[in-house]
């Protein structure tokens, strides 16, 4: 008998290999890849090669600030960006209050910079934050039109404006350039309602250091009317390690990376329990100087999207629609005067009481497009970031905090 275990074990071995490449090989055949152009294209039909399990974990590292909170330091309001410099500090974007709080790697309060204005160090509700491999911080502060440089203490560096320009979120590469998404909302005041589809712009902008506009990357739908094309090809952006590009759309299935260059790698999509169908074009009312905007009617997908160190694709996504009771917007008013200057006003809409939900997930993908699986969550989030091995889930408009958790696997 004690001849027979070696290979008894041997045996049970290969079973259970056989057995893992099997299902492996199962949840792979359920990825239709085609080759279009040269491009990759994934349709993901299944719920991903993991199955019902995730193969990492989400382990609770610390929280940052909450709509309750009584110390100043961490009393966010409208929460919009986190970056980490290489000290593993925490920067966070605290957008309506119109600075930035510096943290410790292990959340302890160091420092604040930031206040409400037009002057050097000043912002009025930026949206977006990024950091450079010295440590400096970009700034987009669209409202101000411009994008500020500061050092890691805050100080004002430089500049760069954009008046002939709409401004979005940008992104610094490490060759210096300067990535800007579309904005959100970008209309004109006045004119022909008509827009002309001829010419659509890129989806992303390549500026050089000083704000140039070197080239665009990447293709937009023609809705032939110009809310709807506006809202179709919203676009959610990151960045990895190696300037890899990657896009999910909030109203489109689809998710995409480009190589540093601004080639289309792959692009991918996968099952969704709801459709994405136009169900209201919406509507643009514009009265001289004033804009009134009726938002057109579309399920939505993808919230946000980030990279982690193996080159996988991290997508905030809806696992259903939420319900009436759950919603909450971002209502803004805005007005430009006739010498450009803009007005502009935030005010959060709804239940921001209600702070636990099973309408969000979080969707992993490799580097090739493939669905790994999914991760569900018990909360709601807005935004996510990954440094190195820790994932930053941004609660921005009900509990104003960042989740912070350690991936492992």
């Amino acid at each position: 008998m004690k001849k027979r275990w070696p290979l008894l074990a041997i045996l049970a071995g290969l079973i259970l290999a056989v057995g893992f490449m099997f299902s492996n090989a199962i949840q792979l055949a359920e990825q239709k890849v085609e080759n279009i152009n040269g491009m990759r294209v994934v349709h993901n039909q299944a719920k991903g090669v993991w199955g019902k399990k995730p193969a990492v974990k989400l382990e609770p590292v610390l929280k940052l600030g909450d709509i309750d909170s009584q110390d100043e330091h961490t009393a966010f309001y409208l929460p919009a960006a986190v970056a980490v410099d290489r000290a593993l500090n925490i920067y966070v974007l605290d957008s309506g209050n119109n600075r930035i709080q510096k943290f410790s790697p292990d959340g302890k309060f160091l420092t604040s910079f930031g206040r409400f204005g037009q002057g050097p160090g000043e912002f009025i509700y930026p949206s977006w934050l990024d950091i450079d491999d010295s440590g400096n911080l970009y700034v987009s502060d669209p409202h101000n039109r411009r994008l500020q440089i500061l050092g890691p203490d805050g100080k004002d560096l430089r500049s760069i404006r954009f008046t002939d320009l709409e401004m979005g979120n940008i992104f610094v590469a490490t060759n210096g350039n300067l990535l800007m998404q579309e904005p959100a909302m970008s209309f004109r005041f006045g004119g022909d309602e008509k827009e002309k589809t001829d010419k659509l712009p890129g989806l992303i902008k390549v500026l050089d250091p000083a704000g140039k506009v070197i080239t665009e990357i990447g293709e937009r739908l023609d809705m032939k009317n110009e809310l709807l094309t506006n809202t179709i090809n919203n676009s959610i952006m990151t960045l990895d390690e190696h300037d890899h590009i990657y896009l999910v759309f909030p109203f489109q299935n689809r998710i995409e990376k480009y190589s540093a260059e601004g080639k289309l790698i792959w692009r991918a999509d996968r099952e969704l329990p709801y459709s994405l169908e136009v169900e209201d074009k919406g509507s643009i009312e514009r009265r001289g100087s004033s804009l009134s905007i009726r938002a057109p009617k579309i399920n939505r997908s993808s919230l946000s999207v980030a990279v982690d160190s193996q080159g996988r694709v991290w997508v905030l996504t809806l696992a259903r629609q939420l319900k009436k009771e759950e919603q909450v917007a971002m209502g803004v008013t805005m007005s430009r005067s006739a010498s450009g200057g803009d007005t502009i006003g935030y005010k959060v809409q709804g239940d921001t009481d209600l702070r636990e939900t099973d309408a969000l997930k979080l969707e992993v993908f490799d580097k090739e497009g493939v669905l790994l699986g999914e991760i569900p969550l018990k909360m709601f989030i807005d935004f996510i970031f990954i440094y190195g091995d820790r994932l930053f889930l941004v609660d921005k408009l009900r509990g104003a905090s960042v989740l912070i958790f350690k991936i492992k696997g």
